[in-house]
């Protein structure tokens, strides 16, 4: 990514996030009002998913991340759960040929430990067949909580400096970043979320910091090409000064 001066925010109209992250909401508020069982939602919800991955791979969007499970879904009922895990493999079993095919490549970040082993050898054998695809990046943040991931770095690093190989010292925040589930991944341009709610919900809290929002105000299941270009449309608008007063582009 590139980053150039700006004066003024029309000279972003031509520009595009890099990297979109989406927080997928809404599937159980859109199968409650057609009165179907909250299954159906999330069935519609995997639609959904499956077009918008099409649709981010023709505008050129390199880096694309879901949040398709959080550590705090755990919660919910056993059969929602399942009904999840389902779907996951599901989308995996069903899409991961057309996926390689159209060469994006799969990534996962979140949790793995605590996986049943075939939902593991499912996102390994993702991982593994897409590895050298170049054309985008798909990124699924599955059992995955923001608070969960910093601690997680943060044990990793205080366990590197009890055994004196890393220098308490030295840490800075990028240095940080590199023991993060995402330190290969460039932090999202954009943050969407659907369904009215105006939170990021424990998502990339540490990577969001200068990201722009856009809360749309459709369930997940309507989110489709329209509403991407339109979540674009909006950051193409937007200032981004990271902290600073001259406003900065990230050109593709």
């Amino acid at each position: 990514m590139q980053l150039r001066d700006a004066g003024f925010p029309e000279r972003n109209r031509d520009l595009k996030p890099a990297h979109i992250a989406i927080i997928m909401d809404g599937n159980g508020r859109w199968a409650k009002a057609r009165g179907l069982p909250r299954a159906a939602g999330h069935r519609a919800g995997v639609e959904a998913l499956r077009r918008t991955v099409r649709a981010a791979g023709d505008l050129g969007v390199e880096w694309l991340t879901v949040y398709a499970f959080s550590s705090e879904n755990w919660s919910r009922p056993k059969s929602e759960v399942s009904d999840l895990m389902g779907l996951l493999k599901m989308f995996i079993r069903r899409d991961l040929a057309e996926i390689h095919q159209a060469g994006v490549r799969v990534l996962m970040i979140g949790e793995r430990d605590g996986l049943s082993r075939d939902i593991r050898s499912l996102i390994e054998e993702a991982e593994a067949l897409t590895a050298a695809n170049k054309a985008m990046n798909l990124v699924i943040a599955f059992n995955y909580g923001s608070r969960d991931e910093i601690a997680r770095a943060a044990r990793t690093f205080a366990e590197a400096a009890a055994a004196g190989t890393l220098d308490p010292a030295e840490i800075t925040p990028e240095a940080f970043g590199q023991f993060l589930d995402t330190r290969h991944i460039p932090d999202p341009d954009l943050i969407v979320r659907t369904s009215g709610e105006q939170r990021l919900s424990n998502f990339l809290l540490w990577q969001g910091a200068y990201s722009e929002l856009v809360f749309m105000p459709c369930y997940w299941p309507d989110f489709g090409p329209a509403e991407l270009e339109q979540a674009i449309e909006s950051f193409a608008g937007r200032e981004r000064r990271f902290g600073g007063v001259v406003a900065r582009d990230v050109a593709l």
